[in-house]
Protein backbone atom coordinates (compact mmCIF):
# COMPACT_ATOMS: atom_id res chain seq x y z
CA UNK A 1 0.00 0.00 0.00
CA UNK A 2 1.21 3.51 -0.80
CA UNK A 3 1.27 6.10 1.98
CA UNK A 4 0.87 9.47 0.26
CA UNK A 5 -1.28 11.15 2.87
CA UNK A 6 1.41 13.77 3.64
CA UNK A 7 0.52 15.36 0.30
CA UNK A 8 -3.20 15.57 1.06
CA UNK A 9 -5.23 18.07 3.04
CA UNK A 10 -8.95 17.93 3.71
CA UNK A 11 -11.00 21.02 4.52
CA UNK A 12 -14.47 20.45 5.99
CA UNK A 13 -17.34 22.90 6.45
CA UNK A 14 -20.20 22.40 8.87
CA UNK A 15 -22.02 23.23 12.08
CA UNK A 16 -19.97 22.48 15.19
CA UNK A 17 -22.20 21.33 18.07
CA UNK A 18 -22.19 20.61 21.74
CA UNK A 19 -23.70 17.23 22.57
CA UNK A 20 -25.55 16.95 25.88
CA UNK A 21 -26.03 13.35 26.91
CA UNK A 22 -27.94 11.73 29.76
CA UNK A 23 -25.83 9.44 31.94
CA UNK A 24 -26.12 5.77 32.90
CA UNK A 25 -28.99 4.99 30.56
CA UNK A 26 -31.31 7.57 32.13
CA UNK A 27 -34.18 8.97 30.09
CA UNK A 28 -34.54 12.71 29.44
CA UNK A 29 -37.40 12.91 31.93
CA UNK A 30 -35.28 11.22 34.63
CA UNK A 31 -32.05 13.12 34.08
CA UNK A 32 -30.56 15.48 36.66
CA UNK A 33 -27.17 15.87 34.95
CA UNK A 34 -25.82 15.85 31.39
CA UNK A 35 -22.40 15.02 29.97
CA UNK A 36 -20.99 17.52 27.46
CA UNK A 37 -19.20 16.30 24.34
CA UNK A 38 -18.33 18.03 21.09
CA UNK A 39 -19.41 16.69 17.75
CA UNK A 40 -20.97 17.15 14.31
CA UNK A 41 -20.70 15.12 11.16
CA UNK A 42 -17.91 16.99 9.39
CA UNK A 43 -15.90 17.55 12.57
CA UNK A 44 -16.13 13.84 13.37
CA UNK A 45 -14.60 13.06 9.97
CA UNK A 46 -11.76 15.52 10.58
CA UNK A 47 -11.01 14.11 14.04
CA UNK A 48 -10.55 10.57 12.78
CA UNK A 49 -8.63 11.54 9.65
CA UNK A 50 -6.28 13.68 11.74
CA UNK A 51 -5.53 10.73 14.02
CA UNK A 52 -4.80 8.62 10.94
CA UNK A 53 -2.23 11.15 9.77
CA UNK A 54 -4.20 13.27 7.30
CA UNK A 55 -3.86 17.05 7.49
CA UNK A 56 -7.30 18.56 8.18
CA UNK A 57 -8.92 21.95 8.63
CA UNK A 58 -12.41 22.77 9.85
CA UNK A 59 -14.39 25.87 8.91
CA UNK A 60 -17.54 27.08 10.64
CA UNK A 61 -19.16 30.15 12.22
CA UNK A 62 -19.34 30.28 16.00
CA UNK A 63 -20.34 32.77 18.69
CA UNK A 64 -17.48 34.45 20.48
CA UNK A 65 -17.93 32.87 23.90
CA UNK A 66 -16.48 30.19 26.13
CA UNK A 67 -18.79 27.42 24.91
CA UNK A 68 -17.52 27.94 21.38
CA UNK A 69 -13.95 27.95 22.72
CA UNK A 70 -14.64 24.65 24.48
CA UNK A 71 -15.68 23.17 21.13
CA UNK A 72 -12.64 24.57 19.32
CA UNK A 73 -10.31 23.31 22.06
CA UNK A 74 -11.57 19.78 21.44
CA UNK A 75 -10.67 20.07 17.74
CA UNK A 76 -7.25 21.49 18.62
CA UNK A 77 -6.55 18.38 20.72
CA UNK A 78 -6.58 16.44 17.46
CA UNK A 79 -4.42 18.98 15.56
CA UNK A 80 -7.26 20.25 13.38
CA UNK A 81 -6.65 23.71 11.91
CA UNK A 82 -9.48 26.11 12.81
CA UNK A 83 -7.82 29.40 11.80
CA UNK A 84 -10.42 30.12 9.10
CA UNK A 85 -13.43 29.87 11.39
CA UNK A 86 -15.42 33.09 11.69
CA UNK A 87 -17.30 34.52 14.65
CA UNK A 88 -20.71 36.09 15.05
CA UNK A 89 -24.15 35.39 16.44
CA UNK A 90 -24.90 34.49 20.02
CA UNK A 91 -25.47 30.74 20.26
CA UNK A 92 -23.68 27.50 19.47
CA UNK A 93 -25.88 24.64 18.27
CA UNK A 94 -26.82 21.91 20.74
CA UNK A 95 -28.17 18.43 20.53
CA UNK A 96 -29.38 16.26 23.36
CA UNK A 97 -29.02 12.47 23.34
CA UNK A 98 -30.82 9.85 25.39
CA UNK A 99 -29.00 6.58 24.79
CA UNK A 100 -31.22 3.61 24.06
CA UNK A 101 -30.31 -0.04 24.34
CA UNK A 102 -31.30 -3.32 22.73
CA UNK A 103 -34.90 -2.81 23.85
CA UNK A 104 -35.63 0.85 23.01
CA UNK A 105 -34.12 3.23 20.49
CA UNK A 106 -32.01 6.27 21.27
CA UNK A 107 -33.63 9.70 21.14
CA UNK A 108 -32.16 12.96 19.85
CA UNK A 109 -33.52 16.47 20.43
CA UNK A 110 -31.97 19.31 18.43
CA UNK A 111 -31.61 22.92 19.59
CA UNK A 112 -30.09 24.51 16.48
CA UNK A 113 -32.38 27.43 15.62
CA UNK A 114 -30.97 30.98 15.51
CA UNK A 115 -27.42 29.79 16.13
CA UNK A 116 -24.23 31.34 14.79
CA UNK A 117 -24.14 28.78 11.98
CA UNK A 118 -27.82 28.88 11.08
CA UNK A 119 -27.63 32.66 10.60
CA UNK A 120 -24.39 32.65 8.58
CA UNK A 121 -24.28 35.04 5.64
CA UNK A 122 -22.59 34.90 2.26
CA UNK A 123 -19.05 36.24 1.85
CA UNK A 124 -18.30 35.83 5.56
CA UNK A 125 -15.64 33.19 4.92
CA UNK A 126 -12.65 33.83 2.68
CA UNK A 127 -12.77 30.56 0.76
CA UNK A 128 -9.71 31.38 -1.31
CA UNK A 129 -7.70 31.46 1.92
CA UNK A 130 -9.60 28.65 3.65
CA UNK A 131 -8.99 26.23 0.77
CA UNK A 132 -5.35 27.13 0.29
CA UNK A 133 -3.25 23.97 -0.03
CA UNK A 134 -6.31 21.70 0.14
CA UNK A 135 -6.77 18.65 -2.04
CA UNK A 136 -10.19 17.60 -0.68
CA UNK A 137 -13.33 19.35 0.55
CA UNK A 138 -15.95 17.60 2.68
CA UNK A 139 -19.50 18.54 3.74
CA UNK A 140 -22.69 16.77 4.78
CA UNK A 141 -26.46 17.15 4.57
CA UNK A 142 -26.77 18.08 8.24
CA UNK A 143 -25.54 21.61 7.49
CA UNK A 144 -27.85 22.83 4.68
CA UNK A 145 -30.76 21.24 6.56
CA UNK A 146 -30.49 23.81 9.38
CA UNK A 147 -31.52 26.97 7.54
CA UNK A 148 -31.78 28.50 4.10
CA UNK A 149 -28.86 30.79 4.98
CA UNK A 150 -26.73 27.76 5.85
CA UNK A 151 -27.67 26.08 2.56
CA UNK A 152 -26.52 29.15 0.62
CA UNK A 153 -23.25 29.19 2.56
CA UNK A 154 -22.77 25.49 1.73
CA UNK A 155 -23.34 26.25 -1.93
CA UNK A 156 -20.79 29.07 -1.80
CA UNK A 157 -18.21 26.73 -0.22
CA UNK A 158 -18.89 23.86 -2.65
CA UNK A 159 -18.61 26.11 -5.70
CA UNK A 160 -15.34 27.58 -4.40
CA UNK A 161 -13.94 24.07 -3.91
CA UNK A 162 -15.17 23.02 -7.35
CA UNK A 163 -13.59 26.03 -9.05
CA UNK A 164 -10.27 25.23 -7.36
CA UNK A 165 -10.46 21.68 -8.71
CA UNK A 166 -10.64 19.98 -5.30
CA UNK A 167 -12.01 16.50 -4.83
CA UNK A 168 -15.39 17.04 -3.19
CA UNK A 169 -16.79 14.43 -0.82
CA UNK A 170 -20.23 14.49 0.77
CA UNK A 171 -22.44 12.53 3.12
CA UNK A 172 -26.19 12.60 2.41
CA UNK A 173 -26.86 12.58 6.19
CA UNK A 174 -30.61 13.13 6.11
CA UNK A 175 -32.04 14.10 9.51
CA UNK A 176 -35.82 14.55 9.41
CA UNK A 177 -35.95 16.61 12.64
CA UNK A 178 -33.81 19.49 11.33
CA UNK A 179 -35.54 20.32 8.01
CA UNK A 180 -37.97 22.90 9.36
CA UNK A 181 -37.39 26.14 7.45
CA UNK A 182 -39.89 25.72 4.63
CA UNK A 183 -37.69 24.19 1.94
CA UNK A 184 -37.74 20.46 1.22
CA UNK A 185 -34.54 18.40 1.03
CA UNK A 186 -35.39 17.62 -2.61
CA UNK A 187 -35.25 21.36 -3.39
CA UNK A 188 -31.96 22.04 -1.61
CA UNK A 189 -29.78 18.96 -1.79
CA UNK A 190 -29.52 17.90 -5.48
CA UNK A 191 -27.85 21.15 -6.66
CA UNK A 192 -25.34 20.85 -3.81
CA UNK A 193 -24.59 17.15 -4.33
CA UNK A 194 -24.10 17.69 -8.05
CA UNK A 195 -20.40 18.48 -7.57
CA UNK A 196 -19.43 15.46 -5.43
CA UNK A 197 -16.84 12.98 -6.65
CA UNK A 198 -17.17 10.81 -3.54
CA UNK A 199 -20.39 10.39 -1.59
CA UNK A 200 -21.71 8.29 1.27
CA UNK A 201 -25.46 7.74 1.33
CA UNK A 202 -28.26 5.42 2.36
CA UNK A 203 -31.15 4.18 0.26
CA UNK A 204 -33.79 6.17 2.16
CA UNK A 205 -31.92 9.48 1.71
CA UNK A 206 -31.37 8.74 -1.99
CA UNK A 207 -35.15 8.51 -2.37
CA UNK A 208 -35.86 11.62 -0.26
CA UNK A 209 -33.32 13.82 -2.06
CA UNK A 210 -33.65 12.58 -5.64
CA UNK A 211 -36.87 10.56 -5.77
CA UNK A 212 -34.84 7.47 -6.72
CA UNK A 213 -36.79 4.41 -5.59
CA UNK A 214 -35.47 0.88 -5.38
CA UNK A 215 -37.47 -2.29 -4.82
CA UNK A 216 -37.33 -3.25 -1.14
CA UNK A 217 -38.11 -6.85 -2.07
CA UNK A 218 -34.84 -7.20 -4.02
CA UNK A 219 -31.40 -7.83 -2.49
CA UNK A 220 -29.47 -4.85 -1.11
CA UNK A 221 -26.73 -5.44 -3.69
CA UNK A 222 -29.23 -4.91 -6.53
CA UNK A 223 -30.79 -1.86 -4.87
CA UNK A 224 -27.37 -0.33 -4.23
CA UNK A 225 -26.13 -0.78 -7.79
CA UNK A 226 -29.39 0.54 -9.22
CA UNK A 227 -29.17 3.61 -6.97
CA UNK A 228 -25.60 4.23 -8.16
CA UNK A 229 -26.58 4.05 -11.82
CA UNK A 230 -29.43 6.51 -11.33
CA UNK A 231 -27.41 8.84 -9.09
CA UNK A 232 -24.74 9.15 -11.77
CA UNK A 233 -27.36 10.75 -14.01
CA UNK A 234 -27.93 13.41 -11.32
CA UNK A 235 -24.34 13.72 -10.07
CA UNK A 236 -22.11 13.96 -13.16
CA UNK A 237 -18.79 13.99 -11.26
CA UNK A 238 -19.64 10.94 -9.13
CA UNK A 239 -16.97 8.23 -9.17
CA UNK A 240 -17.39 6.68 -5.73
CA UNK A 241 -20.55 5.75 -3.80
CA UNK A 242 -20.48 3.89 -0.49
CA UNK A 243 -23.20 2.71 1.87
CA UNK A 244 -23.06 0.89 5.18
CA UNK A 245 -25.75 -1.62 6.14
CA UNK A 246 -26.87 -2.73 9.58
CA UNK A 247 -29.04 -5.81 10.08
CA UNK A 248 -30.39 -7.09 13.38
CA UNK A 249 -29.67 -10.72 14.21
CA UNK A 250 -31.09 -11.59 17.61
CA UNK A 251 -29.35 -9.36 20.14
CA UNK A 252 -26.50 -8.62 17.72
CA UNK A 253 -26.03 -6.43 14.65
CA UNK A 254 -24.45 -7.44 11.36
CA UNK A 255 -22.55 -4.48 9.94
CA UNK A 256 -21.22 -4.42 6.37
CA UNK A 257 -20.82 -2.05 3.45
CA UNK A 258 -20.91 -1.76 -0.32
CA UNK A 259 -18.87 0.37 -2.68
CA UNK A 260 -19.14 1.42 -6.29
CA UNK A 261 -15.84 2.86 -7.41
CA UNK A 262 -15.28 3.85 -11.03
CA UNK A 263 -18.23 1.65 -12.04
CA UNK A 264 -16.96 -1.48 -10.27
CA UNK A 265 -18.79 -3.10 -7.34
CA UNK A 266 -17.17 -4.14 -4.05
CA UNK A 267 -18.59 -5.54 -0.83
CA UNK A 268 -16.97 -5.64 2.60
CA UNK A 269 -16.78 -8.52 5.03
CA UNK A 270 -19.66 -8.77 7.48
CA UNK A 271 -18.94 -7.95 11.11
CA UNK A 272 -21.06 -9.15 14.00
CA UNK A 273 -21.40 -6.55 16.76
CA UNK A 274 -22.59 -7.96 20.07
CA UNK A 275 -22.37 -4.75 22.09
CA UNK A 276 -22.87 -1.14 20.94
CA UNK A 277 -21.43 1.48 23.30
CA UNK A 278 -22.38 4.48 21.14
CA UNK A 279 -23.69 4.30 17.60
CA UNK A 280 -23.65 8.05 16.92
CA UNK A 281 -20.73 9.05 14.74
CA UNK A 282 -20.25 5.56 13.27
CA UNK A 283 -21.33 6.81 9.84
CA UNK A 284 -18.79 9.64 10.06
CA UNK A 285 -16.08 7.18 11.06
CA UNK A 286 -17.09 5.04 8.08
CA UNK A 287 -16.76 8.07 5.81
CA UNK A 288 -13.35 8.97 7.24
CA UNK A 289 -12.11 5.41 6.78
CA UNK A 290 -13.23 5.44 3.15
CA UNK A 291 -11.55 8.79 2.51
CA UNK A 292 -8.36 7.57 4.16
CA UNK A 293 -8.21 4.56 1.86
CA UNK A 294 -8.91 6.61 -1.26
CA UNK A 295 -6.43 9.34 -0.27
CA UNK A 296 -3.73 6.70 0.14
CA UNK A 297 -4.65 5.05 -3.17
CA UNK A 298 -5.53 1.76 -1.53
CA UNK A 299 -7.21 -0.78 -3.76
CA UNK A 300 -10.98 -0.28 -3.77
CA UNK A 301 -11.59 -3.49 -1.79
CA UNK A 302 -9.14 -2.40 0.88
CA UNK A 303 -10.76 1.04 1.04
CA UNK A 304 -14.21 -0.37 1.77
CA UNK A 305 -12.78 -2.78 4.36
CA UNK A 306 -11.07 0.20 6.02
CA UNK A 307 -14.30 2.19 6.00
CA UNK A 308 -16.23 -0.69 7.54
CA UNK A 309 -13.59 -1.33 10.20
CA UNK A 310 -13.65 2.35 11.23
CA UNK A 311 -17.46 2.25 11.40
CA UNK A 312 -17.38 -0.81 13.65
CA UNK A 313 -14.65 0.46 15.97
CA UNK A 314 -16.50 3.75 16.57
CA UNK A 315 -19.45 1.85 18.02
CA UNK A 316 -17.21 0.83 20.93
CA UNK A 317 -16.35 4.45 21.80
CA UNK A 318 -18.58 6.92 23.71
CA UNK A 319 -19.08 10.40 22.30
CA UNK A 320 -19.21 11.63 18.70
CA UNK A 321 -15.50 11.26 17.98
CA UNK A 322 -13.85 8.00 16.99
CA UNK A 323 -10.64 7.75 19.01
CA UNK A 324 -8.43 5.19 17.27
CA UNK A 325 -5.21 4.76 15.29
CA UNK A 326 -3.86 3.23 12.12
CA UNK A 327 -2.37 0.35 14.14
CA UNK A 328 -5.69 -0.37 15.88
CA UNK A 329 -7.63 -0.38 12.60
CA UNK A 330 -5.05 -2.66 10.98
CA UNK A 331 -5.25 -4.99 14.00
CA UNK A 332 -9.03 -5.10 13.65
CA UNK A 333 -8.77 -5.86 9.92
CA UNK A 334 -6.54 -8.84 10.67
CA UNK A 335 -8.13 -10.12 13.89
CA UNK A 336 -11.70 -8.82 13.97
CA UNK A 337 -13.45 -7.98 17.23
CA UNK A 338 -11.60 -8.90 20.39
CA UNK A 339 -12.05 -9.04 24.16
CA UNK A 340 -8.36 -9.67 24.82
CA UNK A 341 -6.21 -7.20 26.76
CA UNK A 342 -3.29 -5.55 24.96
CA UNK A 343 -0.44 -5.68 27.47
Amino acid sequence: MNNIHTQTKLVAFGDLLLRMGTLNGFRFTQANELRVNVGAAEANVCVLLSQLGIKTAYVTRLPENDLAQLALNELHKYKIDTTNCVFGGHRIGLYFIEQGNQIRQSQVIYDRDNTAFSTIGLNQINWGKALEGATHFHWSGTSPGISYEASLACKEAILAAHHKGLIISSDFNYRSKIWRYGKTPAEIMPPLLEYSTITVADLDAVEIYFGIKTDKDTPDTDRFQKAYGLLKLKMPYLKTLAMSFRKSEGQSHIYSAMLMHEDNFYESKQHQIHLVTDQIGSGDAFTAGLLYGLMNQFAAQESIEWATACGVIKQSIPGDFSITSVDEVNHFLINGTSNRISR
